[in-house]
């Protein structure tokens, strides 16, 4: 029998191995190896016609102020901001108590309006139309979740908006439970991404739903975002490793005790996850592997 190929031979094989969809995963009959094409730097995140250097998108909910979300945003590093239409004023007057967009500047950030608090198709729908007539971007987050105790999504009311949606023009982003059909089925209707949960929203719980994100990611033709449930910069480092495109982060960030630390934290995790992924982790092994093996000295 001769010896198992190395990681370095795995990559060799590289351009003729089976690949997993569009994923950088070889097949072998004993694991599954994750590799990558090097490249002298990070790649960048598409999502339709753009291209965003940053991976980590935030929002912008439960600030302890407009000024503090601000700052926290800007040390994140994000490029792609994310506000519920209903926190903000879109009528142009500066109301005091709606003057989020005051605080978020469009030529830095893209805006991308929210239709969080929507219970059906028809109220996310008349929410984007409200925030493009408004001049808002033609890019929607699309939430829709009447239960307000769990915040689910709900799946049947997101398909009809988002294909309405996409019709009109949208660059469509959904927010979905963790499901790989409905994530092709989204994918089919030209949304932009698909954005499952890790766990319920603001929950701070991580990636719960493993197994089927990581089913989602094997088959997508879009971007990935893995959004809601991530509490810590581990838990959107571990969405990276996983191969997802992007994570959205709100509440860790804002009720932390100094969001800009944290905000730099999550920038910093989700680079560091994004840069293992690419370069290709470390196979797993059942048996153990010396780090300083001696049978070369004993040899000579």
């Amino acid at each position: 029998m001769g010896s198992r190929p190395t990681i370095r031979d795995r990559r060799k094989r590289v351009g003729r191995a089976a690949l997993c969809g569009a994923k950088t995963c070889i097949r072998s009959r004993h694991d599954c190896e994750y590799v990558s094409v090097m490249s002298d730097k990070p790649s960048k995140l598409k999502i339709a016609d753009r291209e965003f250097t940053s991976r980590l998108l935030v929002g912008t909910g439960k600030f302890s102020s407009n000024e503090t979300m601000r700052d926290a945003l800007v040390a994140s590093g994000t490029e792609i901001v994310t506000v519920a239409l209903r926190r903000a004023d879109l009528s142009g007057k500066h109301d005091p108590f709606a003057n989020i967009l005051d605080f978020i500047d469009p030529k830095t950030f893209l805006l991308l309006p929210n239709t969080s608090g929507a219970r059906d198709a028809d109220d996310a729908v008349r929410i984007a139309r409200l925030a493009a007539s408004a001049g808002l971007p033609m890019w929607v987050k699309l939430e829709i979740h009447p239960d307000p105790h769990y915040l689910l999504p709900d799946p049947v009311e997101t398909l009809a908006a988002a294909e309405v949606l996409v019709k009109e023009g949208f660059t469509v982003l959904p927010y979905i439970n963790a499901d790989p059909v409905l994530a092709k089925r989204l994918q089919d209707v030209g949304a932009a991404t698909v954005m499952p949960l890790g766990s319920p929203i603001g929950s701070n719980r991580g990636i719960e739903t493993r197994a089927q994100i990581e089913i989602i990611i094997e088959q997508a033709t879009v971007p990935v975002v893995v959004d809601a449930g991530l509490g810590a910069p581990s838990q959107a480092a571990e969405a990276m490793e996983m191969g997802a495109d992007a994570v959205l982060v709100n509440t860790a960030i804002a009720i932390a005790s100094d969001p800009n630390r944290m905000a730099r934290a999550f920038k910093m995790a989700v680079e560091a996850g994004r840069e293992a992924r690419e370069i290709g982790l470390a196979e797993k092994r059942l048996s153990a592997s010396a780090t300083s093996p001696v049978s070369e000295f004993f040899s000579s």
